[in-house]
C-alpha cells in the first residue's frame, strides 16, 4: 500500500500536472502549426518559387541496388537526397520556436506588469 500512495502522491504533483498539460496542449499545438505551415504557408511559397511544393525538393545520389518489380523484370532505382522534407521541417520548428518565444514574452511583460502593480499598491 505505501508504494500505491506514494505514487499517487507523486502523480498529483502540481508540477506532474502542469507538464502533463502541457505536453497535450503541446502535441495539439504541433499539429496546428504543421497543417499552418503545409497547408497555408508553403503552398504560396511554393508558387512563387515556381509551383514546387517543398516536399518535392530532391536530387540524385545516383544509381540505387537494381530491384524487381511484381512480374519479376529487374527495375533500376534510383538514391535521393530529399533535402525538401528536411526544409520543411525546419521551417515548422522555425513557426514553433516563434510562437513560443511570442507566449513567453507575453507572459513575462504581463508577469512584470503585475508585480509592479503589486509593488505600489499599498500595504
Amino acid at each position: 500500500m505505501g508504494l500505491i500512495k506514494e505514487f499517487k502522491e507523486f502523480a498529483m504533483k502540481g508540477n506532474v500536472v502542469d507538464m502533463a498539460v502541457g505536453i497535450i496542449i503541446g502535441a495539439a499545438f504541433g499539429k496546428i502549426v504543421g497543417s499552418l505551415v503545409s497547408d497555408v504557408i508553403m503552398p504560396p511559397l511554393g508558387k512563387v518559387i515556381g509551383g514546387v511544393k517543398f516536399t518535392d525538393l530532391k536530387t540524385s545520389l545516383g544509381a540505387g541496388e537494381p530491384t524487381k518489380d511484381a512480374a519479376g523484370n529487374l527495375v533500376a532505382t534510383e538514391v535521393f537526397l530529399n533535402y525538401g522534407n528536411f526544409l520543411q521541417n525546419v521551417f515548422d520548428f522555425l513557426i514553433v520556436a516563434a510562437a513560443v518565444f511570442a507566449m513567453i514574452k507575453i507572459m513575462n511583460t504581463a508577469k512584470a506588469k503585475f508585480e509592479k502593480q503589486a509593488a505600489a499598491a499599498p500595504p
